[in-house]
């Protein structure tokens, strides 16, 4: 079953940006396609696998980083972006 997942991490701390690159790097090696962007984190990948790697990552950040709030969205299925279609210009 392949799954989608919105990740968002929020670490209790004023110097918030370095725990988040750290974040962002640990989910980018750990095999699942990754899209990072202002706002969250989208995952995707197999179900056991994407649910291992937020479950390890999440421990790995409150071990590393302290106090820190986690908030996800999962949908069952293949969420990634389409890659969009760029119309060609002239005549066909």
């Amino acid at each position: 079953m392949y799954l989608s997942v919105q990740l968002s991490y929020y670490p209790l701390t004023d110097d918030y940006k370095p725990p988040i690159k750290d974040i962002i790097q640990r989910l980018e090696h750990s095999g699942l396609e990754v899209y990072p962007n202002r706002m969250s984190t989208q995952l995707f990948g197999e179900y056991d696998h994407v649910m291992q790697v937020v479950s390890d990552t999440m421990k790995w950040s409150f071990t590393h980083y302290g106090k820190a709030v986690f908030v996800a969205n999962f949908l069952e299925g293949d969420r990634r972006p389409k890659p969009e279609v760029k119309p060609t210009s002239g005549n066909p």
